[in-house]
C-alpha cells in the first residue's frame, strides 16, 4: 500500500478523533483547501489557519457528530483519491445528513500541498433549512 495512502488515513484518523493539530500538521504552510462550490464553506483556503478557521470550527460550531468516513483509497504519484461518506446533524435544525464524497489529496515531501472536495452540495445543505 502507498506511504501516502496511509498519511492520508492517519489524516482521517485524527480528524475523526478531535486532533486538529494533528491534521493542520500534515498541511504544507501553502496548502490551497478547495470546499465544493455550492456547498456551506465553499471556496479554496489557503494555509493551515484558514482550513482551520473556514472549515474545522465552523464544523465543530454548527454540526453534532460530523465524520468523513473514507471507504476506499486509490494513488498515483503524489495523489491520493479517497471515496466514502460524510454524515452529521446539524445544530441549528436536528436534522442529520449522509452524502458521499471524493477527496482528492496532493502531496509534496509528505505534506498535503492540496486538496479538493468533490460531495453533493445539496444532500449537505439540506439539513440547515
Amino acid at each position: 500500500m502507498s506511504t501516502l495512502i496511509e498519511t492520508a488515513k492517519n489524516l482521517y484518523a485524527a480528524f475523526g478523533c478531535g486532533d486538529v493539530p494533528t491534521v493542520l500538521g500534515g498541511l504544507a504552510p501553502s496548502v490551497r483547501w478547495t470546499e465544493a462550490e455550492g456547498g456551506p464553506y465553499g471556496g479554496t483556503y489557503v494555509g493551515p489557519q484558514a482550513v482551520l478557521e473556514g472549515v474545522f470550527m465552523k464544523l465543530g460550531a454548527e454540526w453534532d457528530g460530523f465524520s468523513a468516513m473514507p471507504k476506499e483509497f486509490f494513488s498515483d504519484g503524489n495523489t491520493v483519491v479517497s471515496l466514502g461518506v460524510y454524515s452529521a446533524t446539524f445544530k441549528a435544525t436536528g436534522k442529520s445528513f449522509n452524502a458521499p464524497f471524493v477527496h482528492v489529496w496532493r502531496f509534496e515531501n509528505g505534506k498535503v500541498v492540496a486538496f479538493e472536495q468533490h460531495t453533493d452540495t445539496v444532500l449537505h445543505r439540506r439539513p440547515m433549512q
